[in-house]
C-alpha cells in the first residue's frame, strides 16, 4: 500500500535510504539543555510536601541509550532477509511540521492523530534477536501484499503515554512502562511472535518521546500518546507465523478521548447480543484483531446516542466484562468492585494503578464477577484506560431502562482516582517508586 506509481519496490537498508531517495532526514531541533528542578510536590496518599522521589530517583538511572547490535542491512539473494520494504520513491506523511509551531493550539487538542516528527523502527527474523533499532522521520511504510499482518491479522500494539511534569521543571517522564512491556511480551507469545525483551522496549520508547519531546503537551494540557506495534511483516501464503517481525512506535499529542472533555461523565448502553471475547480467545491481548470486530455495536451505540457500550460475558450473559477501549468499575460505600481478569478482559495498566491507588486511600477493591443488577444498584461506576484516563459513568441504560447515578454528575471516587492518578503522572503528587520514568533530553541523539 502506498507505493507511488511506476515506482520499483525494493528492500533497501534503512541507512542507505536518503541516498536513494535523495532526501535527508531533518536533524531533530535541540533544546537547551536544563538543569532539573527540585520543586516540592505532594507526598504519595499524604498530604505533607516532599521532594518528588518518585520522579528524582530514576534520573540517576536514565542514562544513556540502550547499547546493542546495530540494525542489520538485509541480505541479498539466499538467506533471511530483513521484510520491512520501503520505496525507492518515499511517500512522505502529511506533518503539522517538524515541531509544533508557536501558535498550536494545545487548549483544543482532542483525541485525534497529530502527525509528529520521528518514529522508531527495528526488526528481527522470526528465530533471531532483536536489535537496537532506529529513529526515523515519520512517514508511510511499504508492505509485501501476503505480510502477515495483513492476511492473518498477526499483530499486537500498546497504547500509553509521556507527560510533561509540574513545578517548572520541564521533566518527561512516561508511565509505568515496565508494565506495557511485560503485557506486550505475552502477547507476543499469544500471536506466536518473537517477544521484544523488556530493555529493548523502554529503551524504544524513550527514544521515540525524546525525538518528539517539543510534541509533548504543556503540563495540563495533555500528553503524548505512544503506540507500540509489533507486527508480522514477512511474507507468507500458507497460515503459519512470520518468516520475520517489525516492531514500530509512533506517537500523537492527545487531550481528552470522549468529546465532552476530561471528566465529562459518559452514558452507557449494556449490548446482550454481540461479545467482545469469550474463554479461551485473546480477549486478554492487545492483538489488533480484537478491535475492528467492536465497531459494528459502537457505532449503532453513537448512533442511538451513547457513548459506548458495555459487554457481558460470553457465557452467561449476564457479567459485566469491559468497555470497547476501558475497564469497568462500580462503588458501593467503601468497596470498589471491578470484573476479575479471567483471560478474556485485557489486563489494563491504569485499571492495575487504580487497584493500586484505592487500596492505598482504604477502599476494599474486589476483582470478581460483577453482575449486571449489581452494577445498577451502584452508588456510582466509573472506567478507566490509557487513552480515558478516568471517566466517570453518568448513566447505563439495559433493555431500554435508563439507570442514572450521581444525578448524572461526576462522582466523589470517580474525581478521587483521577486527581490521585493524574497527580501522579505530572509529578505533582509522589507515587510508587518505579511508575514514572524519566526520558532525558536529547536521549535518541
Amino acid at each position: 500500500p502506498d507505493t507511488p506509481t511506476g515506482t520499483v519496490e525494493r528492500t533497501v537498508p534503512a541507512r542507505s535510504l536518503a541516498a536513494r531517495t535523495g532526501s535527508v532526514p531533518r536533524a531533530p531541533h535541540r533544546s537547551p539543555r536544563r538543569t532539573p528542578s527540585t520543586a516540592t510536590m505532594a507526598t504519595y496518599a499524604t498530604p505533607a510536601a516532599a521532594a518528588p522521589a518518585g520522579v528524582s530517583s530514576l534520573r540517576a538511572r536514565a542514562g544513556s541509550p540502550l547499547r546493542s547490535k546495530p540494525l542489520a542491512a538485509p541480505k541479498r539473494g539466499g538467506g533471511k532477509r530483513s521484510t520491512l520494504r520501503v520505496a525507492a520513491v518515499s511517500t512522505p506523511a502529511k506533518p503539522s511540521g517538524g515541531t509544533p509551531k508557536q501558535d498550536f493550539d494545545w487548549d483544543n487538542l482532542g483525541f485525534g492523530l497529530v502527525e509528529t516528527s520521528f518514529m522508531y523502527r527495528t526488526e528481527c527474523a522470526i528465530d533471531g534477536e532483536w536489535t537496537k533499532g532506529e529513529v526515523i522521520p515519520y512517514g508511510n511504510l511499504s508492505l509485501h501484499p501476503s505480510a502477515a499482518v495483513l492476511n492473518y491479522g498477526q499483530g499486537i500494539f500498546e497504547g500509553m503515554k509521556a507527560f510533561r511534569t509540574a513545578g517548572g521543571s520541564d521533566d518527561v517522564v512516561v508511565f509505568r512502562p515496565d508494565q506495557n512491556a511485560a503485557r506486550f511480551a505475552e502477547g507476543a507469545g499469544r500471536m506466536s511472535m518473537p517477544p521484544v525483551p523488556a530493555d529493548v522496549f523502554i529503551d524504544a520508547v524513550k527514544r521515540c518521546v525524546s525525538a518528539n519531546r517539543e510534541w509533548v503537551p504543556p503540563e495540563g494540557k495533555g500528553s503524548l500518546y505512544l503506540r507500540p506495534l509489533l507486527i508480522g511483516s514477512g511474507p507468507i501464503l500458507g497460515l503459519g507465523p512470520a518468516p520475520s517481525y517489525t516492531f514500530l512506535i509512533y506517537c500523537s499529542p492527545v487531550a481528552s478521548y470522549f468529546k465532552g472533555g476530561k471528566m465529562a461523565p459518559i452514558d452507557l448502553t449494556v449490548e446482550e447480543t454481540y461479545h467482545r471475547a469469550a474463554p479461551g480467545g485473546t480477549g486478554s491481548t492487545k492483538c489488533i484483531g480484537n478491535y475492528s470486530p467492536v465497531l459494528k455495536v459502537q457505532l449503532a451505540a453513537k448512533k442511538a446516542g451513547f457513548s459506548d457500550v458495555i459487554y457481558l460475558d460470553a457465557v452467561e450473559n449476564k457479567y459485566i466484562e469491559e468497555v470497547s477501549s476501558c475497564n469497568f468499575f462500580c462503588v458501593k460505600g467503601k468497596t470498589i468492585a471491578t470484573p476479575a481478569l479471567g483471560g478474556s478482559i485485557l489486563p489494563g495498566i491504569t485499571r492495575k494503578s487504580i487497584i493500586d491507588i484505592a487500596r492505598a486511600k482504604g477502599y476494599e477493591v474486589e476483582e470478581r464477577n460483577v453482575s449486571v443488577e449489581e452494577v445498577l444498584d451502584a452508588d456510582e461506576c466509573f472506567c478507566c484506560g490509557t487513552a480515558v484516563v478516568v471517566v466517570p459513568v453518568g448513566s447505563i441504560t439495559v433493555k431500554g431502562e435508563k439507570t442514572q447515578f450521581q444525578g448524572g454528575k461526576t462522582g466523589p471516587v470517580a474525581q478521587e482516582m483521577y486527581d490521585e492518578l493524574t497527580g501522579i503522572q505530572s509529578g505533582k503528587v509522589e507515587g510508587p517508586d518505579g511508575w514514572l520514568e524519566v526520558v532525558p533530553e536529547e536521549y535518541h541523539l
